[in-house]
């Protein structure tokens, strides 16, 4: 990777999904967005639902191709998906007849860069990382949502993947199992020091997850606002940071910046008054 160059480039990328020359029109739902990230930054994609977001990140992922514009990761660019960019879902992507250390060795299948003990070893790091030792010889089947999605995050943490990138990974849960295992994502990435992206519309979950903010318009996708949280919320994130004021007053900002792209949205497809 060149000296000058960042972990992780996004330039000028568009993404327009083509209609049928019919009855559907083409939809430009990224419009050249750029922006740079650094290695162990955790950045989050918030917006409005359907602005583009998610698919972007799906871009970064190899996952979609852009209209225009590049990616580049760690200095390569980015043509499709690899080892290289783990993804975590919100559906819960466990094999059901595997138990939970199981399938968290499976992540470590296509490595070819270590022995068979060295992949036993790694399961296991992950296992004891995301707290579920105990439940090494449990079928995915007969654990809980939120430990479901903590297999998945150590399955592919041990991948060994440069990026991580996670689709709302926590939409399907609970509140008390969400906010449990957002506090938890950052414990692991504090030992993991791993890039990531996490998309979510959740804006008190981006304002404490995150490093900094790409806030997005209303589709096409466009950034309208970059914000870096400790700039506002000083301090190690812990269970009591969102008590505090300052994150009481970026939360406030980020939904009024949220809640402005939704009336925007709604505006458009507000019918005309007649007469």
């Amino acid at each position: 990777m060149a000296a000058d160059m960042p972990f992780l480039r996004v330039d000028r990328v568009s993404k327009t999904f083509e209609g049928d020359g019919r009855t559907h029109a083409p939809i430009k739902v990224i419009d050249a967005v750029s922006m740079d990230l650094q290695a162990g930054e955790f950045t989050v994609y918030l917006g409005p639902s359907g602005c583009g977001k998610t698919t972007l990140m799906r871009i970064v992922g190899g996952l979609e191709t852009a209209s225009s514009g590049t990616i580049h990761l760690a200095g390569d660019r980015v043509t499709g998906p690899d080892r290289r960019k783990g993804m975590v879902f919100q559906t819960y992507t466990s094999f059901p007849w595997l138990t939970v250390i199981e399938n968290i060795r499976f992540g470590t299948k296509y490595r070819d860069d270590i022995g068979a003990a060295e992949k036993v070893e790694i399961a296991r790091h992950y296992l004891d990382l995301v707290g579920l030792g105990e439940f090494a010889n449990f079928y995915v089947n007969r654990i809980s949502g939120g430990m479901r999605q903590r297999v998945a995050i150590a399955r592919t943490l041990a991948a060994g993947p440069d990026i991580l990138l996670m689709d709302e990974p926590f939409g399907a849960l609970d509140a008390q199992t969400r906010e449990f295992l957002q506090y938890q994502l950052l414990e692991i990435n504090r030992v993991e020091k791993k890039a990531v992206i996490f998309v979510t519309h959740d804006v008190e979950e981006a304002v404490f997850l995150a490093d900094r903010i790409f806030m997005f318009s209303a589709r096409p996708a466009t950034i309208i606002e970059e914000i870096r949280v400790a700039d506002h919320v000083p301090g190690e994130r812990t269970m009591t940071t969102k008590e505090t004021e300052a994150f009481f007053l970026l939360r406030n900002h980020v939904r009024d910046l949220m809640r402005a792209e939704a009336k925007r949205v709604e505006d458009a497809f507000e019918p005309a008054e007649s007469g």
